[in-house]
C-alpha cells in the first residue's frame, strides 16, 4: 500500500516539480522560446514609431470603413498592443503620408473631377 503515489504526485515526478526539485533537471523543450531579457537596456524608438505617436488626429471626424486581410489586421492590432498606437491613428497617419509622398495620387484626383466638369 506504502508504494501507492497519489495522481499528483506522479505527475511531479514524471515533470520534475517540487516533490523532486532537487533531482529535477531543467531540460529546454523544442519550441519553447526562452523570452528573457538579454540585458536591461530600454528598446530604442524607431523614428517611425515616434511620427505615428506624434501624430494628432484628435480633430479628425470623419470615419471610412476599410477593409484589411486576417494577418494585416492581426499585425495592427498586435502593434496596439507592442506600442499602444491606436490603429486608427496608424491607419490616419499611413494614409497621409501616402498621399504627401505620391502627390501623383491627388493628380490623378484632380484630373478626374476636370474631366467630369
Amino acid at each position: 500500500m506504502s508504494e501507492i503515489k497519489t495522481l499528483a504526485d506522479q505527475l511531479r515526478s514524471k515533470i520534475g516539480g517540487p516533490a523532486n526539485s532537487g533531482q529535477a533537471k531543467k531540460t529546454k523543450q523544442p519550441g519553447i522560446r526562452d523570452i528573457s531579457p538579454k540585458n536591461n537596456a530600454p528598446p530604442e524608438i524607431p523614428a517611425i514609431l515616434e511620427a505615428i505617436r506624434a501624430y494628432d488626429n484628435s480633430d479628425h471626424k470623419s470615419m471610412v470603413h476599410a477593409r484589411f486581410d486576417e494577418r494585416t489586421a492581426q499585425t495592427m492590432n498586435q502593434l496596439k498592443m507592442a506600442t499602444g498606437v491606436d490603429v486608427t491613428k496608424f491607419v490616419a497617419f499611413a494614409v497621409r503620408k501616402l498621399l504627401n509622398e505620391h502627390p501623383e495620387l491627388k493628380t490623378i484626383i484632380k484630373q478626374f473631377f476636370q474631366n467630369i466638369e
